[in-house]
């Protein structure tokens, strides 16, 4: 196996070892030491050598909802393929549905405020992002290490809110039983208050690329 490649067990059920939140509100899993610390360490690496400012779809105005930055991690690199593999097993997701990884790198007084993942059904981007390939189910975030202090992302219309540790997942359904759009999504990025947070996040759609 090469150097930060991940086990991927495609035999293990989605979501296998992960806590569900209890509430019926949202579908939301997590799963501490989902990536090994080395895995992290090498995503951290390529966040840091390919940084850009992060942009947002359907923006509502405000410059500064979104004031981190953001990586695209592309495939042909060992390490990216691997953790897109086990992301790809773990949700019981095919590989042809999902966007491509991306990492993002908060700094002090950087945050992402509160949004949703799904593409607002009437917004003015929403053909452009959806006509092809659908809406976004699933969000799979990896925290790559822990900020000094803050960087939480908080779940707000359930009150939770849950802490960066390196290595560990968070999965949620952006979508209802029925298939909408799922408000009670709506999470932030809290402000970072002292250090650097990385993370990972692998999106899915409805529809693979033709």
């Amino acid at each position: 196996m090469a150097e930060g490649a991940v086990a991927t067990d495609l035999s293990a059920p989605p979501f296998a070892g992960a806590q569900q939140v209890p509430d019926r509100r949202l579908t939301l899993f997590i799963r501490r030491d989902f990536l090994d610390p080395e895995t992290c360490a090498a995503l951290i690496d390529r966040i840091d050598s390919k940084r850009r400012p992060s942009t947002v779809a359907d923006a509502n105005g405000d410059p500064f909802t979104r004031t981190s930055e953001t990586c695209d991690l592309a495939g042909g690199d060992p390490v990216v393929d691997s953790v897109n593999a086990r992301l790809d097993a773990y949700a019981g997701q095919p590989a042809a549905l999902g966007e491509p990884l991306q990492g993002q790198r908060y700094a002090v007084g950087q945050e992402f405020k509160f949004h949703t993942d799904y593409f607002e059904p009437d917004g003015p981007d929403y053909h452009r992002y959806c006509a092809v390939r659908g809406q976004r189910t699933w969000t799979l975030m990896v925290y790559l290490n822990v900020p000094e202090e803050g960087g939480a992302t908080r779940f707000k219309r359930i009150g939770k809110t849950i802490r960066p540790e390196t290595g560990k997942l968070l999965a949620w359904h952006n979508l209802d039983k029925a298939g909408r759009p799922n408000f009670d999504t709506l999470h932030a990025g809290m402000k970072v208050y002292r250090g650097t947070k990385y993370i990972i996040t692998k999106w899915y759609r409805e529809r693979p690329l033709p």
